[in-house]
Parts: structure tokens; sequence; C-alpha cells
């Protein structure tokens, strides 16, 4: 089975747990059986592997989130990166000539797309693998999922089958109504279209060639900037008559909010959190080394992170996005394919973060123009390279680099240590790469 899982959204309705680097798909909430948490993007790819262990998963997603992707699951899995946001249509696309082109995977075979980030048992992935052999027969150039209704909502579209049996073709599709409307497609048998489909990879490079003048992937990818920005809806759905729909009864949720990600959580406190006994539905999801005390409260979240604290009641906390618009925001904490870093303070002239390499890594051989750096090492072993001289660094070693200073630092085991950046130009973009002499 070859599935593109679609990666992408800022995150803002989760802050301040979640921002353009870290969106919502990368916290770590979900508990598993040894106490360790996993990620949204961990539990999908996880649960695919379990049903089909040789399926090509193929994650499209922004060039910010490539780090944090590999971090997460390695480095074999499939990315098809998007150099800049151009919505579902031209995404889709750019995934299936990645497919193609560079994983070398037949035109005639079938692909799933679906989210990232729904909320969703083994059975969602076994109706996966049905939807695939369902475009595999070729009765419909599309195969749609639609999730059997739970209540009216009016945040779904809907897809209105011609027949209730479990794979029918497409009457009608209807936008998101108001909940009175919903009702009655739903008594219509209408169905939630939850954004998963599946196709031969030729018929959608056909599409993608019909409205797109490019070669191949690579020809795609040079020309992605220019592209029009349009839904695989509106592009190719809408448009298209030859299209089916399978029914999903199992469990789905769109865990796009607060109030719905909280109803997943198996319990109420991650990380430092105190919840008195006059609490009820109350939530606390804190990253920091500070505790979080909750009293006689109803219905509420509370997150905490270094770029931010929510207290929201549940219900309001759907409505964030235009706050959190308003607010600037600097990144305080973002996950790398090499490990992780967490700001610690930030002064007029000076910036101070707490850096975690994992064992085998190292950052790019890299140099700044306009500030100075000191490393102080903390835990672990490594060795520095700085201006092609090597070092091997242990806990208790601290390191000067100047301004125009080569320099990068590769971990042996799990390595931490303290930076501090010095000067009056601090910024994320004053950074140089090099490759190593030797």
């Amino acid at each position: 089975m070859n599935i593109v899982l679609l990666s992408g959204g800022s995150g803002k309705r989760l802050w301040p747990l979640s921002n353009d680097i870290r969106s919502k798909q990368f916290i770590k909430i979900f508990k598993q059986e040894d106490g360790t948490y996993e990620s949204m993007v961990q539990r999908v790819y996880r649960q695919i592997k379990e049903v089909d262990r040789e399926a090509t998963v193929t994650i499209a997603t922004s060039k910010t989130q490539v780090s944090a992707i590999h971090n997460q699951l390695g480095d074999h899995v499939g990315v098809s990166v998007e150099p800049c946001r151009r919505d579902t249509f031209p995404a889709i696309a750019l995934a299936t000539a990645y497919l193609v082109d560079v994983m070398q995977v037949d035109p005639e075979e079938s692909v799933v797309v679906c989210p990232v980030d729904p909320y969703v048992e083994k059975d969602y992935f076994q109706a996966l693998k049905g939807l695939s052999d369902q475009a595999d027969k070729g009765e419909a150039n599309l195969v749609l999922m639609g999730i059997e209704p739970t209540y009216p909502s009016e945040k779904y579209g809907y897809i209105i089958p011609e027949s209730d049996e479990a794979t029918s073709y497409v009457k009608t599709f209807k936008e998101k109504p108001t909940a009175e409307v919903a009702e009655e497609y739903i008594k219509q048998g209408a169905l939630w279209n939850g954004g998963v489909f599946a196709y031969k990879l030729k018929y959608v490079l056909e599409k993608a060639h019909e409205l797109i003048d490019f070669t191949d992937y690579e020809d795609l990818y040079e020309k992605y900037e220019t592209l029009t920005k349009i839904s695989f809806d509106y592009a190719v759905v809408e448009k298209e008559d030859k299209i089916q729909v399978m029914r999903f009864a199992g469990q789905w949720k769109d865990l796009g909010t607060w109030n719905t990600l909280t109803e997943a959580m198996e319990e109420n406190v991650v990380g430092k959190g105190i919840l008195n006994e006059k609490c009820s539905g109350v939530h606390i999801i804190n990253e920091m080394d500070v505790p979080v005390l909750a009293m006689g409260l109803t219905d509420v979240i509370i997150s905490a992170s270094p770029e931010g604290i929510l207290v929201s009641d549940k219900e309001q906390s759907s409505y964030i996005k235009p706050y959190v618009d308003g607010i600037e925001q600097q990144i305080m904490f973002a996950e790398k394919s090499w490990g992780s870093y967490r700001v610690m303070d930030v002064e007029a002239e000076s910036m101070t973060v707490k850096v975690t390499l994992n064992p085998g890594h190292s950052m790019n051989y890299h140099s700044h123009k306009y500030r100075d750096e000191v490393w102080v090492v903390i835990a672990g072993t490594g060795k520095t390279i700085i201006d092609g001289m090597v070092q091997h660094v242990s806990a208790g070693d601290v390191l000067t680099m100047s301004a125009g200073c080569r320099h990068t630092i590769q971990a042996e085991t799990e390595l931490k240590l303290i930076e501090v950046q010095l000067g009056k130009e601090i910024s994320a973009q004053d950074k140089q790469k090099f490759e190593l002499e030797y």
C-alpha cells in the first residue's frame, strides 16, 4: 500500500504548544504502554506499519517541518518537500510525481492520501487498504472515504452517495452547512468528507499535466513557487464524474482544537501539574519545569510552554486563532533532525539556549557573522570541530567561538549543552553552512 500523509498547517489553534515549525501533529501527548509519550504523526505512522509493514509512507510537508519529521520518525520515511505553501492540489501533485519519479513506483499503482492528524484506530487503516484495493479495480478515477456522521457537524463538507451500499458512486458534494442543514443531509444518507481518497498515480499525473506545464518531479519542484494556490477538491474532485465513496463507521476524530484534542487524551495532566478534587473536566499540558496548580475549575484547558500560557474554557479555545495572530511570536522550542533546542532566556544582546543532540548526530558545520557563541557541555560526550581542529568534549567543558569561526559539535552519546549567543544582532538568518574539510 502507498500512503501520502498531508502534514501542513501552522498549528495556531493549539497555541502555545504549536507554531509554524512545530504543528499540532508533533506534540507528544499520547501516553504509550511504557509510560513514554508519542505525537499524532508517530501514532499514525506506527498504526500504518502495524496494519501493513510493507506500506510505502510519504509525508507531504513544508520545509519547516522536515527536521521534526526525521527527528520523530527517522531518516527512512519518504518526504515530499513543498518549497512553499500552495494548497492541497500542488502538494498532492508534487507528492505523486515524487512517488513515480524519485521512488520509482509504477504509475499504474494506487495511492491513498489522508491527513496526518486524525485520531483513529487500526480499523481506519484497514479501511484505507480497502480504499486502495477499490482504486486498483479502475471502476472510478477517485475513491473517497465517507465517514458515517455521529452528529450534524458544521465543521465538515458532506458527500451524498447514490445508494446506501458500502461502496457507492457519488451523487453530489455539499459545502460546510449549518447544523440544521447538516441534519437534512444526514437524513439523505450523507457522509462526512474527511479529506481521504485513493487514485491511480497516473490519474493525478495526467490532471497535473493538464493544469501545470512541467516535465517531471524536479521540474515541478523548481516551478512550485509559481503555481496557483488551489485545493485538490476544487481542482480535481468537484470536476470528476467517475467517483466513488466507501463508508467508514469506525472511530474518527479531527483533533484540530484543544477541545477535541483533550477528548482523546488518556490522562488529565501531562507534565508538572496538580488538580484539586474540586476540578472537573480540566486538562493541564505543561512543557515547562515549573508546576501548574488548578483549583475548583470546570471544563478548562491549561497549556504552558516557553512561548506562552493558555488558560481557557474548552469551548472558547476553538476561537483562539485571531488572538494568536496578534501575538508576536518567537520560536522557543524546535525539534531538528539532529536533536532539539529550547530557548531559555533572551536579553537585548544575548540569548541562552539549551541544546540536545541525539547519539551519532551533529549540527551543520557553520559560522555566524554577527555573534560570538559559548558552549558549556552539561551531559554526554562527543567532539567539536572548530576551524578544522578536533577536540573531544564531555560534561564541564567550555568552548568559545568568535564571530566568523566555523564550528560544529558531534554527539557520541546523547549530548546536552548550554549555548550562549552574544552580539548586537542575534538572528536565525545569521548562519552560513560549510562542508567539512575532511
